[in-house]
């Protein structure tokens, strides 16, 4: 018999382009709100952008954080300090011994606002404006370095950098060290704030973001016969995990199980997924197994799906593959747009609370299912009554990861 302890979520924190915290975009999640806007910043002209649409926050991290303390941190490491503290309250600021806490963060990107914004300094004024810090604030692990100094974790501190699977990777890893005994408490997630000219202009060559920008609020169409393209977006994703008993003993509120997690690679393209969805599908094919649960016992699917022609296609092969056409599956990135490295942590704190409410937010604009697509996507809300549910991410790379919650 196993005496590995079982992984709870006490503490979820949130900062996206529907809401402040993780309250406000579940809730925003259920009114259908959409955060995708007109990108009307001078630069989009300057440089001739083809995209002029983006899902900005709807609150500035630098309303909330004091402003000697922001102005040392990027933008990315503001955020994910933002949801952290949120987290952090939420879980009743447990007490205890800081060698038994770790961070885990990830980003996709890290500091781009600070590396590009300061070689424009640099090109321009000279090496005597370059801000001191700016080696901190870009480095990729500054976000779970600025969480790790704030909560003063012992326990350990990674920063996950898996493109857009890090956020979900953070949290796998952070499962990991409660599993094995490392640590008792987890702060846990994924952060990303990139909106700039140089990654629009990126994404934009690649031809993987939408261009509807005659309508904004509809451009965001995963899993939708007119899908064109992903909508880029910022934020934070951070969880409270804990072992059980831990968290039992103090009186914790607890909001579900983190009963497995899975991860893998697909080999095949640094862009592009596996076709079939066989890579991706070991990954919620491993996470089943470590939960101890099986095919039949997951109700729901949060999906990746960005909105992408080949990748929705893949991943409805994916969820067909590892799970069946059973659980009902939806896209949360129809209404946050894309956040890279913090998606699947945002995703996986909706995961959690879908299996606590009973009710799965609607996939917004999604007018015509791509006859190719065969799994159960929910257009509107839908109650469901479910024990388990599964949320994916996928990153550039070929990386995969699954994470399975559970009803505590």
């Amino acid at each position: 018999m196993s005496t590995r302890p079982d992984v709870v979520v006490t503490g979820i924190g949130a900062t996206t382009p529907i809401g402040g915290t993780a309250t406000e975009t579940w809730q925003a999640m259920l009114d259908g709100r959409i955060g995708v806007t007109a990108l009307n910043e001078p630069w989009a002209e300057t440089y001739d952008l083809p995209v002029r649409i983006y899902a900005p926050l709807t609150v500035d991290p630098l309303t909330v954080l004091p402003r000697v303390e922001a102005r040392r941190l990027d933008r990315c490491q503001q955020v994910a300090l933002v949801a952290a503290r949120e987290a952090w309250a939420d879980a009743g600021k447990p007490e205890m011994d800081p060698e038994r806490l770790g961070v885990v963060v990830g980003t996709g990107i890290g500091g781009a606002l600070t590396l590009l914004g300061q070689d424009d300094v640099l090109e321009t004024v000279g090496i005597r404006k370059v801000a001191v810090l700016t080696i901190p604030m870009l480095m990729p692990n500054g976000p779970a370095a600025a969480v790790g100094l704030w909560a003063k974790a012992r326990g350990g501190v990674h920063a996950p950098v898996s493109a857009c699977a890090s956020g979900a990777e953070g949290i796998a890893w952070a499962y990991k060290m409660i599993k094995d005994g490392e640590i008792d408490v987890a702060i846990a997630g994924g952060a990303e704030a990139c909106i700039h000219p140089l990654p629009i202009a990126g994404f934009a060559q690649m031809r993987a973001m939408s261009t509807r920008n005659h309508d904004p609020q509809g451009a965001s169409r995963p899993f939708d016969v007119e899908r064109d393209g992903f909508v880029l977006g910022e934020g934070a994703g951070i969880m409270v995990l804990e072992r059980e008993d831990h968290a039992r003993a103090r009186g914790a509120k607890i909001y579900g199980r983190l009963a497995g997690i899975g991860m893998s690679n697909d080999a095949f393209h640094i862009t592009a997924p596996e076709p079939d969805g066989e890579g991706s599908a070991r990954a919620i094919a491993k996470a089943l197994k470590s939960a101890d649960l099986t095919k039949a016992d997951i109700g729901h699917v949060n999906a990746h799906a960005t909105s992408t022609p080949v990748g929705d296609l893949a991943e409805s092969n994916t969820i067909l593959r590892a799970i069946g056409d059973h659980p009902v599956v939806t896209a949360t990135k129809s209404m946050t747009g894309h956040m890279l490295g913090a998606a699947g942590a945002v995703e996986g704190i909706a995961t959690v609370l879908a299996i606590k409410e009973g009710v799965i937010p609607g996939t917004r604009n999604l007018n015509k299912l791509d006859p190719e697509i065969k799994v159960d996507v929910a257009a509107d809300n839908r109650k469901v009554d479910m024990t388990a549910a599964v949320n994916d991410s996928f990153g550039f790379g070929g990386h995969n990861v699954a994470l399975v919650f559970s009803k505590a």
